[in-house]
């Protein structure tokens, strides 16, 4: 069995007794380590940390790190994922899943159909949610380098964002499938739109800028289920998914 693994912000050094951050501390407790626990720490910048905890108390944990893992779990592909917002918990699957599944990059989008509306200090509060689970999503998958999860951003805005990445969208008739894309990439920016669809307006934009239209396959997918099936045969193509 594993060692548990907790992400903590801070700087992390060989040798150096820590106090731990609020959100690990509750971790441990929930799951009722005691002092001599071994645990892996990462503060999302590369390599993990074993260490050993010293002192477990109601609200305050000590860890002494004893060595520094140089370990790189994280996908030659670079993914970006702009995802419409969906309703309910969907959203916070896609985000858990997709992190899981070595996605850099998560930028939540608003578009026409966009079924969710929230104002400026809910959004805030979302975007919170959203990073704690990526956060998490990495302590359990085993993933170092914690995902962005980006502003909500008008759907017009993020597809005119200029970089290098091949951009892609899904299209039921499109003229190729992930396996048939050409050439090599190592950069991708994939929009999956919301449960209605894009409007004809947004899916002539995709066009006017450049996005590939890919087919995933014959049946019509929930939003969900087509983000994280993309993802799947991206990284299968491209990524580190054998």
């Amino acid at each position: 069995m594993r060692n548990p693994r907790f992400y903590d912000p801070q700087t992390l050094t060989v040798s150096s007794e820590i106090l731990l951050g609020d959100d690990a501390t509750q971790h441990i407790r929930v799951l009722r380590l005691k002092a001599g626990a071994e645990i892996i720490l990462f503060n999302g910048l590369g390599g993990q940390y074993k260490a050993s905890l010293k002192e477990v108390q109601k609200r305050s944990c000590t860890a002494l790190i004893t060595s520094f893992q140089e370990t790189c779990n994280e996908s030659p592909l670079h993914l970006h994922l702009g995802q419409v917002i969906s309703r309910g918990d969907r959203m916070e699957f896609v985000i858990q899943k997709a992190v899981e599944l070595g996605v850099n990059e998560i930028t939540p989008l608003l578009s026409e159909r966009c079924g969710v509306k929230l104002n400026k200090e809910r959004m805030e509060k979302k975007l919170q949610q959203w990073q704690k689970i990526a956060i998490a999503a990495c302590e359990q998958s085993g993933r170092n380098i914690v995902p962005t999860i980006h502003t909500a951003t008008p759907l017009q805005v993020w597809c005119n964002s200029q970089d290098q990445a091949t951009k892609l969208t899904l299209h039921p008739r499109a003229k190729y499938s992930i396996n048939t894309l050409p050439g090599e990439i190592s950069h991708i920016r994939l929009l999956i739109g919301p449960e209605g669809g894009l409007t004809d307006e947004e899916i002539t934009l995709t066009e006017t800028l450049n996005f590939t239209e890919t087919l995933l396959g014959p049946r019509i997918l929930r939003t969900e289920t087509a983000a994280l099936t993309a993802i799947t045969a991206l990284q299968c193509r491209f990524g580190d998914l054998a």
